[in-house]
């Protein structure tokens, strides 16, 4: 017996069930900004001082928070992605640095490395069958790739999609690189003070909650551009429209 179809030709328990997959990914943005920006951020400004938890309480217990959250992203998923990871050794890095009060240079240095070595990561990976690309914008949740995938083969136009994936990497890794110029230069203007102390705290705080306007806006624009020419090759190369594709 033929199974009923969805508008895209999708069997409807199969979309249905694409669609349960996807998680709220606006919750989840709000739940990890709360978690790893602010809630950290009011921790180290307010509560560092001697009166209150005292430096090196407020710094364990700042990073307490994005610790517990990667390690509960960690066992959901079920699986240790390489830039979860990577967030999962900054977070330790931080704490090392401030609690074997090492100097504020260090900041920097680790602040710039991070978003420097995923950018390299993004440029090797397109030597390999998995180009980081597909982790970050060409994926499941942004997509629906099964059916982009049809219509290239349909129109063989897969050979195309291949170079547009690998514009797409070479922009996304620009990304990354701004993002570990302007981290080094954020780290190095705001943290000054000696590791272990309640001003080095607020500095880390201050750096904490200027990292959104100063460094990943500006990236965002570079990668919400580079995901609109996705698009738009996508269109050319399959003639489908971004709400076919666009998982809503």
């Amino acid at each position: 017996m033929k199974m009923p179809q969805s508008p895209h030709g999708e069997p409807q328990n199969q979309a249905a069930h694409h669609n349960a997959k996807k998680p709220n990914s606006f919750n989840h943005m709000m739940v990890e900004l709360a978690v790893c920006i602010i809630a950290p951020t009011l921790i180290l400004k307010k509560l560092s001082g001697d009166e209150q938890l005292g430096p090196v309480l407020a710094l364990i217990a700042a990073l307490a928070l994005p610790l517990a959250y990667s390690l509960y992203q960690f066992y959901r998923e079920k699986k240790f992605g390489f830039v979860p990871v990577l967030g999962f050794i900054s977070i330790l890095l931080t704490g090392g640095i401030g609690l074997l009060q090492l100097p504020p240079e260090y900041i920097a240095i680790k602040e710039a490395t991070i978003p420097l070595v995923i950018g390299l990561a993004t440029l090797i990976s397109l030597k390999t069958p998995f180009p980081l690309v597909r982790t970050f914008l060409y994926n499941d949740m942004v997509l629906n790739v099964p059916l982009i995938e049809s219509e290239l083969e349909k129109r063989n136009t897969q050979a195309q999609f291949e170079r547009t994936l690998t514009v797409a990497t070479l922009w996304l890794a620009a990304s990354f690189f701004l993002s570990s110029t302007l981290n080094y230069l954020l780290a190095k203007w705001i943290v000054v003070s000696p590791a272990g102390s309640a001003a080095f705290n607020d500095e880390l705080g201050t750096m904490n909650l200027l990292s959104y306007p100063v460094i990943v806006l500006p990236c965002m624009v570079i990668m919400v551009g580079t995901l609109f020419y996705l698009f738009k090759q996508i269109k050319a190369l399959t003639g489908l429209e971004l709400e076919d594709v666009v998982n809503q």
